[in-house]
């Protein structure tokens, strides 16, 4: 029997699956609206054949992740599970939500992990003082890293080179007055954040927000993430942040580096 050739590892045309592509991409057009979805605005919002949307939301609701009354569709609480078995399996979460909670209750404002993920960061761990959170980004929240301090602190990460090809490749649309889009003037803020070892982001990703965020690096140094406290901007100016929370955001992400691989 013929063995089977290894690409260096890399995935052949043959091995994708195109109908777990499809299922997995009608699963995130629920999260684009907030209420229950007839077939064909699922199909649609899916860019799916209605057929081919009908067949895929009826293999997900016999798997339990969508429930129907026959003619509007809904995701259930058991697609929590795909969530969850990510968070539980992530070496960042599992090292970094006790430093995050330290930090939080030291600076008594909520803090937050965030990864980056192709041009966006997604916030996958957060802590506030009270444990009641009522304010700053979700788990599984996303925005632009190219205008957010931690998507700026993660992306120094590259070379001079690297970064321009990518944020080049970017669209950088303007999220507020205050938001930088130029390329020139993202590669010099960047370069800046890269040599202080810290990002501050005013008003660019949110119009009344600021925050201020550091890399959290590997034990060989390669930036796995980033942690951030934020604030609105009529509570706390940009030299108190870096005067009080700079020094426990890289205290924590010191604290953590030896026990990241």
């Amino acid at each position: 029997m013929p063995k089977l050739k290894r690409n260096n590892g890399e995935p052949r045309a043959t091995d994708f699956v195109e109908s777990l592509d499809r299922g997995l991409r009608l699963l995130q057009v629920f999260g684009e609206r907030p209420a229950s979805m007839t077939l064909s605005e699922i199909a649609d919002a899916a860019g799916l054949p209605r057929a081919t949307a009908r067949r895929i939301l009826f293999t997900l609701q016999r798997g339990g992740f969508v429930s129907s009354d026959g003619k509007l569709f809904a995701l259930t609480p058991q697609v929590l599970t795909l969530a969850g078995s990510y968070l539980r399996s992530n070496q960042l979460v599992a090292v970094l939500q006790p430093v995050l909670d330290e930090i939080s209750t030291s600076a008594q404002e909520i803090s937050s992990l965030a990864v980056l993920d192709r041009d966006d960061v997604v916030f996958i761990a957060r802590a506030s003082p009270t444990r009641m959170f009522t304010g700053g980004v979700d788990i599984g929240y996303r925005l632009p890293a190219f205008c957010t301090a931690v998507g700026r602190a993660m992306l120094a990460r590259f070379d001079d080179a690297e970064l321009k090809e990518k944020l080049g490749a970017m669209r950088r649309e303007a999220l507020t007055p205050e938001t930088v889009t130029d390329l020139k003037r993202l590669l010099a803020a960047i370069a800046a954040d890269r040599k202080q070892g810290y990002s501050l982001v005013d008003r660019e990703a949110e119009p009344h927000f600021r925050s201020i965020a550091v890399p959290v690096k590997r034990y060989d140094g390669v930036i796995a993430g980033a942690i951030n406290i934020g604030a609105h901007v009529d509570r706390i100016p940009t030299q108190e942040m870096v005067k009080r929370f700079l020094p426990l955001l890289r205290d924590g992400a010191e604290k953590v580096r030896a026990r990241l691989l």
